[in-house]
């Protein structure tokens, strides 16, 4: 495989860290061109002197001065803000951009890397939750890979390469997070902490309250439309604990594929950046004697209403699941700070599609336009205190 220069949009994170390990891992395939945080900028730093990329850029404009004056004198360029993260994408060297970044401040630069023809190894599943139908047809245009991070997309995408067979259905996987089998009196009052502490993943906290919501597992399933070309009736969802099967794929025939291994980010990860080629790594191997139990529930979609609602958006179209991630993203920011209850965050959400006029085939400006009237909306939610 030719050495691929790679982009790494929120390299300090916890996909854009574990990305690193694995571009540690094998040196003569990989060169890192830009690397970008948000506001970790003494990882970023750290990360700049060990991988010496072309670029690096800090997001927020005030932590400019100590990135530069740390990286003064490396041939480094230090740049800030999000214009710079948007266009730091389209140098010339960059094979593969990695998008790490959390929520939709990740769309921006995935189109503008789109339009460069570059690949996208994409951890950020909100640039198909808000613009799915433009992003695809962008990289469709462009000729463009999309080479999905999340385990889940990842191995539905691993069960079909090398398949020319119709879909039937998919089976994306959900551990249930840590309050699978609660009802809603019993989350009435959950704590931050307590919903912070996933049984088996280690992620960042946005996608951790995500995930314990089963948010998470809604953008999922939109992500999963664009990405396999899939109609809401062919995505399906089940719960199961183990998080050992990944995802399944179901053809014509009724027989099925299913990608499996422990739950180990840099799996996915390394595959993305590697693909269509897999090399041997020292990760742990699973181990059948030592997990001779799996096990699948339907997940309650009653008390845990956000994947109901994420099922809603996507069916009716348009700027829907725009409206519902800027939503969820202003409550979940609201439930980490204590402003708003676990079960509010859904009530807002929910609030959030009712108050906000549907378009049908939105463009750019248009889900712009969506995504910032419904953080607005949602705010202001937050700020009633009816949460």
């Amino acid at each position: 495989m030719e050495k691929r220069n790679l982009a790494i949009l929120g390299s300090t994170g916890s996909v854009g860290t574990q990305a690193l390990e694995v571009v540690r891992s094998f040196p003569e395939r990989f060169d890192i061109s830009v690397l970008t945080a948000n506001n970790n900028y003494e990882t970023l730093i750290a990360q700049a002197l060990e991988f010496r990329p072309m670029a690096v850029v800090i997001l927020q404009n005030d932590l400019y001065s100590p990135v530069e004056e740390a990286l003064s004198g490396t041939g480094i360029q230090v740049l800030s803000g999000a214009d710079a993260l948007s266009e730091v994408v389209e140098l010339e060297q960059i094979n593969v951009v990695l998008n790490a970044i959390v929520g939709s401040a990740g769309l921006k630069p995935t189109i503008n890397a789109i339009q460069k023809g570059k690949d996208i190894a994409l951890a950020n599943k909100e640039t198909l939750v808000v613009a799915g139908e433009l992003v695809m047809g962008l990289a469709n245009q462009h000729g463009v890979k999309i080479l999905p991070v999340d385990s889940e997309h990842s191995a539905i995408f691993q069960c079909l390469v090398g398949e020319s067979n119709p879909i039937e259905k998919i089976y994306l996987t959900a551990s249930g997070g840590p309050f699978r089998g609660k009802n809603r009196d019993e989350l009435l009052f959950v704590t931050k902490d307590q919903a912070l502490k996933h049984p088996n993943w280690s992620m960042g906290a946005k996608i951790t309250i995500d995930s314990a919501s089963l948010m998470n597992k809604g953008l999922e399933v939109i992500e999963a439309k664009w990405l396999f070309g899939l109609s809401p009736e062919q995505i399906d969802v089940i719960i199961h604990p183990q998080s050992i099967i990944h995802s399944i794929v179901q053809f014509e025939d009724g027989s099925m594929k299913a990608q499996m291994g422990l739950p180990d980010m840099k799996l996915p990860i390394q595959y993305a950046l590697t693909y269509p080629k897999r090399y041997a790594n020292n990760y742990p191997r699973f181990d059948f004697m030592a997990h001779k139990e799996l096990t699948f529930e339907r997940p309650d979609m009653e008390t845990f209403h956000n994947l109901k609602l994420a099922y809603q958006a996507l069916r009716e179209g348009g700027n829907r699941p725009c409206v519902l991630n800027a939503a969820n993203e202003i409550a979940v920011e609201a439930f980490l700070r204590g402003e708003v209850s676990f079960l509010g965050m859904s009530e807002i959400i929910e609030e959030t599609l009712c108050q906000i006029k549907n378009v049908d085939n939105p463009n750019l400006s248009d889900y712009m336009a969506c995504d910032e009237e419904s953080r607005l909306v949602a705010r202001n939610l937050v700020l009633s205190s009816a949460y």
